[in-house]
């Protein structure tokens, strides 16, 4: 039933209401036609008795049994892995919390959401001048790697919004490593799994993993990269073909935000985020998997692929 409330990004609350008058929904669940479901309160409970018996990674298990259904039914794992992340937008009123904390002395409403800078955004004054502003987010931050064939998550990792991405990105090729999706058998790059991620993951350490594991680099470089090694890796035209599908995975971010109620914070914590992060990956998964072996199912053509 919980899995219910993500894929249709609903409330547990409404969870219940649905799995009670919808049969599809009750089907779906494993109850009979004249059978009750259960009170949304005792999601509740499930989740904080599986997070504290098995602890947080029993969900990211939960998550990563999507990537091997797709194995088992044979859907096909393209070279290009994409990374990014993307927000999640604490579910607190600031200005109330700052009063709480001013005023009666209590402690934050979330004791683990953060702020941080996400990106330039052009305003305007009374007297019609235009400038830009950082805009600036509370709360946490989903890193993501996905598949660039097939448009499924391979993996993830939830963290506070403040968390740099760059740091994350040698933490998310390992965990493809282990799910099986990462090819390098190869001596030549090329022929074997690429990764492409913005300037924001242009860092040493990054660039030092992927080829000491002969993976192929097309990580965005920043214009400080002025060195005959980097001019090269900009001017090679696999590079430059990488790089322009590095986009595609902010579809994917749209998707869960749009359908899956990603966009604000159901829970307090980064615990209990971290359960959302999974769900919600998994619930896109799921769909996405069901598309690609559906009886109907024709891939986009090359020049539709890069709006789809």
């Amino acid at each position: 039933m919980l899995l219910v409330a993500y894929l249709f990004g609903i409330s547990e609350r409404e969870a219940e209401e649905t799995v009670r008058f919808n049969l599809p929904a009750k089907y779906f669940v494993g109850l009979g036609v004249d059978e009750l479901p259960p009170e949304h309160s005792t999601l509740t409970v499930f989740k904080n008795r599986a997070t504290e018996k098995l602890g947080v990674g029993i969900w990211d298990k939960l998550f990563q049994k999507t990537i091997r259904i797709a194995q088992k039914k044979g859907i096909a794992f393209g070279t290009l892995q994409l990374i990014d992340s993307t927000h999640t937008t604490a579910n607190v009123n600031e200005e109330k919390d700052k009063q709480r904390q001013k005023k009666d002395g209590k402690p934050k409403r979330d004791p683990d959401a953060s702020h941080t800078f996400k990106h330039e955004k052009q305003v305007m004054t009374k007297d019609g001048q235009f400038f830009k502003v950082p805009e600036r987010v509370y709360g946490y931050k989903s890193h993501t790697s996905m598949n660039q064939e097939n448009r499924l998550i391979t993996s993830l990792k939830a963290t506070t919004a403040k968390r740099n991405d760059g740091k994350e990105f040698i933490s998310l090729v390992k965990k493809d490593q282990r799910v099986g999706v990462v090819k390098n058998t190869s001596t030549t790059p090329t022929n074997n799994t690429e990764y492409s991620a913005d300037k924001g993951y242009d860092q040493g350490d990054n660039h030092y993993y992927l080829e000491e594991h002969n993976l192929f680099n097309a990580i965005i470089l920043m214009k400080t990269r002025t060195q005959e090694k980097w001019r090269v890796m900009k001017n090679s035209s696999h590079y430059i073909k990488l790089i322009k599908l590095r986009k595609q995975i902010e579809n994917k971010f749209g998707e869960e935000k749009l359908h899956h109620r990603f966009g604000k914070c159901r829970y307090l914590g980064l615990r209990r985020y971290k359960i959302q992060a999974y769900m919600t990956a998994m619930c896109v998964n799921l769909k996405r998997i069901m598309l690609l072996t559906g009886p109907n199912y024709s891939p986009p053509t090359p020049a539709l692929s890069l709006s789809t």
